[in-house]
């Protein structure tokens, strides 16, 4: 049996333990969670982690008195370095949630902190090891391509709204879109070409579409505008535009105060990058967080002189264009689920971890390239221009 002990048991890695970490291992037991809301938690947990879970007060305590094998940090953004940095200081396999800091700050103490760590983290960064980003990695490095020359990624987010009427509102905790979303395409599209981004411009656009001067514990419910809002529990129902039931369902007003202004910091309706790599190579991002329905896209294009590959998540979807010849590669993988295969994937690398079967393969070090990559983004923002990335090692 594993022995895992939880910091912070919110629905995110809940999910990941019950459909992931379960599915790669049926005796893994949830033994000791560090968390104040144990009633909250308790109605969370699966019926066999409820009779004999501990709670602990702090995340030592957990280590030392619940003797758990191995350890996943879920807690609200803002808290994922501090509880990382503490569980540095042992020897016993972490699964770290995205985005693993959420300031330069945070990322260089927690640079630190791993430089003689034998904690093995793997940062919880799916879309690496989905399927389709592990084929166009082949078709990278068997050099159907030829050399890399340039890459575009895409992600028209058909549930951005929960970006706005959930927790995720709270900007002082995300640090915006890029530290919350972007994080995992930037490491995908990173990984894909084999090299790091070591300048970024970057632009946002906020304020427009969501946010506004609706009261800040505005919910649907009382809301005189229910019956003509698009964003109601009703006319979701009708358009089919959520990508979950739970969204069908009362929920906080995405147009509130409570989402900021652009003056005093939110999260953007959409956002753009263009990057320069370590080779000269460039590459463009672009995300947006009000698309819906079949407007949905993620994936991204890749090209080299001899040709391209361009795939797409919610189609399932790989085409190799030759350039020179009449080759093309259509490839349908199949239906898959929870961040597009990555999910079972990253669980099956992190229990070969806990088991000593395997080495991370999204280790802290990749966590890092891409916090830094973003908090460049962040600032590009802010101030306009190219901003240098700071890379991993790097001197201060």
């Amino acid at each position: 049996m594993i022995r895992l002990g939880v910091i912070g048991y919110g629905e995110r890695i809940n999910a990941v333990i019950n459909s992931a970490f379960r599915q790669i291992c049926e005796d893994l037991r949830v033994v000791g969670i560090v968390d104040p809301d144990k009633e909250g938690v308790m109605k969370k947990l699966a019926e066999q982690d409820r009779k004999d879970v501990k709670f602990y007060d702090s995340l030592d305590s957990l280590i030392k008195e619940g003797k758990v094998d191995a350890i996943a940090i879920g807690t609200r953004c803002n808290l994922h370095t501090p509880y990382a940095i503490e569980a540095s200081k042992y020897d016993i396999p972490l699964f770290l949630e995205k985005p693993i800091s959420i300031s330069m700050e945070q990322a260089i103490s927690l640079e630190e902190a791993y430089q003689n760590s034998r904690c093995e983290v793997v940062v919880s960064f799916p879309l690496r090891v989905s399927p389709l980003v592990r084929l166009a990695k082949k078709y990278i490095e068997d050099g159907t391509l030829g050399r890399t020359e340039h890459i575009t990624g895409l992600n028209y987010v058909p549930y951005g709204y929960v970006y706005f009427q959930r927790g995720y509102r709270d900007y002082n905790i995300t640090q915006g879109l890029f530290l919350q979303k972007a994080t995992h395409d930037l490491d995908y599209i990173m990984h894909l070409t084999g090299e790091p981004i070591t300048e970024i411009a970057a632009m946002t656009t906020k304020g427009r579409v969501w946010g506004g001067d609706k009261p800040e514990d505005l919910h649907c419910e009382i809301c005189p505008e229910r019956e003509d809002c698009p964003e109601s529990p009703k006319n979701r129902r009708l358009n089919s535009s959520v990508e979950w039931d739970t969204e069908l369902e009362d929920h906080l007003c995405p147009f509130s105060k409570a989402a900021g202004t652009p003056e005093t910091g939110m999260n953007e309706d959409s956002s753009s990058a263009i990057f320069r790599f370590k080779s000269g190579i460039h590459g463009v991002y672009t995300q947006v967080f009000f698309s819906r329905r079949t407007a949905k896209k993620r994936g991204a294009i890749i090209s080299g002189y001899n040709g391209t590959i361009e795939f797409e998540w919610y189609k399932n979807m790989f085409n190799y264009h030759g350039h020179h010849n009449l080759k093309d590669d259509i490839i349908n993988i199949g239906s898959v689920e929870n961040h597009f295969g990555g999910d079972i994937e990253l669980a099956r690398n992190f229990i070969d971890v806990i088991k000593g079967r395997n080495k991370s393969l999204s280790t802290i070090w990749d966590g890092l390239r891409s916090t830094y990559t973003c908090l460049a983004a962040k600032e590009s923002d802010e101030k306009g221009g190219f901003v240098k990335v700071r890379q991993v090692g790097q001197v201060s």
